[in-house]
């Protein structure tokens, strides 16, 4: 395997690769992972996610999955890196952290087979497919501000090539404390049928990314908190959630929501039954929890 990174060096993007504790460029300079200011691994012309694919995730929303995948749209603007912030903006409340595992497309890609898809990876790398659930009542079908908004779609630190994706653990942490842990091998569809199956009417471009879903365990994060996504040969990918300085706009379009929608999405499907109460009252902007997270 190779890890293949881009970080920003001398105020140009630059690509390298992954030697121990260091980076190298292709003219052989070094400089040390810490040090580092990490870019977004690849640059997709789109990322697609995925709705359902853990078997944990379907339980914990007591629901069951669809016949096939069914997927969602974030544009390129969501994008982030490895130690970069992610804004959870003024008025919104329900930041959710999903860790993820990211498939990159390594050529032009369109009606493959699952058994020829792996051809057509360049690598994987891992995401943190952030949603702001706060519009998940009015978004709920296109997803565009819930899991498009700016900041929300943080990859890396490295494209790694040559990885199995089976059997591999993926954990997300919340400030060193385990809130996600997985094995891919409970994905009801494999990284080799999400590209297939995208492929039989869009065409995937290299450096393309495909979402594969997150485990159960979703709950909302809070300015200052610190989210690692770490999967089993993949590395960690770290990032702070801050406060934004900007409000979302009150005179235009659909407000920020605490509705059971959002709740429910936001705290787990169970959220009725772990002791969760909805606000009370018109404009109410507080939840209450008799248990411990």
């Amino acid at each position: 395997m190779t890890e293949y990174r881009r970080i920003m060096l001398r105020d140009r993007p630059t690509l390298v690769h992954v030697e121990g504790a260091d980076l190298v460029t292709q003219e052989g300079e070094r400089i040390p992972i810490d040090e580092a200011e990490h870019l977004p691994p690849v640059e997709p012309t789109k990322i697609i996610a995925t709705h359902l694919t853990y078997r944990s995730r379907v339980d914990e929303f007591m629901t069951k999955l669809p016949p096939a995948p069914t997927y969602f749209h974030k544009p390129t603007t969501s994008l982030n890196a490895h130690g970069g912030d992610v804004v959870r903006p003024e008025r919104c409340r329900f930041l959710n952290f999903e860790g993820e595992i990211a498939i990159v497309i390594g050529k032009e890609t369109y009606n493959v087979s699952q058994e020829d898809a792996q051809e057509h990876i360049a690598g994987y790398t891992i995401a943190n497919d952030y949603g702001l659930h706060d519009f998940r009542d009015t978004d709920a079908g296109s997803m565009l501000r819930v899991k498009g908004s700016d900041t929300l779609c943080p990859l890396g630190p490295g494209l790694v090539t040559d990885w199995d994706f089976r059997d591999k653990t993926i954990r997300t942490l919340v400030n060193g404390d385990v809130k996600q842990e997985a094995s891919t091998s409970e994905m009801e569809w494999d990284m080799h049928y999400l590209v297939a199956d995208l492929a039989r009417t869009i065409t995937l471009l290299p450096g393309d990314v495909i979402l594969s879903g997150t485990p159960a365990g979703s709950r909302p994060v809070e300015p200052g908190d610190v989210v690692t996504v770490e999967v089993e040969g993949l590395g960690e990918l770290t990032n702070q959630i801050v406060q934004g300085d900007v409000a979302v706009r009150p005179e235009v379009g659909a407000q920020p929501s605490d509705s059971e929608e959002v709740l429910s999405t936001a705290l787990g499907g169970d959220w009725e039954f772990r002791g969760v109460r909805a606000p009370k009252g018109p404009g109410a902007k507080h939840y209450e929890s008799d248990v411990e997270e």
